[in-house]
């Protein structure tokens, strides 16, 4: 059995993200989340989605979603597939 390194998801470098937020904010608000694309959803939600370069600052980004009071709905790890 080959003994391989596999990478968790969420651990890899420059991991993709999509998090999920209650409401609806415009692209206006694309610098305040540091490049992320915001895309509002037909169920009033929107999705922030692109990469962090670490843990530190995957957790910077949600104190940003804090200080904004927004409902946080979900965070995900995106595949490949999913991109």
């Amino acid at each position: 059995m080959k003994n391989e390194h596999v990478t968790p998801p969420g651990c890899g470098e420059f991991d993709t993200y999509e998090i999920r937020l209650q409401g609806q904010l415009d692209a206006g608000w694309t610098d305040w989340f540091d490049g992320f694309r915001l895309t509002e959803r037909n169920d009033g939600t929107t999705a922030l989605t692109g990469t962090v370069v670490d843990q530190a600052a995957l957790h910077g980004l949600l104190r940003r979603v804090g200080d904004l009071g927004a409902t946080l709905i979900s965070v995900n790890v995106l595949t490949r597939a999913d991109r």
